[in-house]
């Protein structure tokens, strides 16, 4: 069973609804509730994601939603050792780094995000939502 680390946007894709996003990670939230792949995001992208969507919404909703999607991935920590791989990583984004090397420390087969060209240096493949489900129809 493959295991995807879902990047801050494509969390706050499927939080927020936002279109044209929304359809694709709803199509990868069906494949976890039919035990075809597991997820993971890291504790950073909780955080993130709680910063950003704080704006749009009441916070007893934002903890409902973000509540809902605990139920259904695994959170990454992230320690000393991502922090220092990440300093010295040469990623231009370090926020980036922290998070690939979270996926890579809790060994994820595919790293799905919307925003590809931070990943220069990715060990793993690092694909869109859209690229992982057309990846699937092959």
């Amino acid at each position: 069973m493959a295991k995807l680390f879902i990047d801050t946007n494509v969390m706050i894709d499927l939080l927020a609804e936002r279109q044209p996003f929304y359809k694709d990670i709803a199509q990868i939230i069906t494949l976890i509730e039919q035990e075809k792949i597991k997820i993971v995001a890291s504790s950073l992208s909780f955080v993130n994601a709680f910063y950003v969507l704080a704006r749009s919404y009441e916070k007893p909703l934002l903890f409902d939603m973000l509540t809902r999607f605990r139920i259904i991935c695994e959170v990454s920590s992230i320690d000393e050792i991502m922090i220092d791989k990440s300093l010295h990583s040469g990623f231009s984004d370090f926020e980036d780094a922290v998070q690939y090397y979270s996926a890579i420390h809790h060994k994820c087969d595919i790293f799905i995000t919307r925003n590809k060209k931070d990943f220069k240096k990715a060990e793993i493949p690092v694909i869109t939502p859209e690229e992982f489900l057309a990846s699937l129809n092959k």
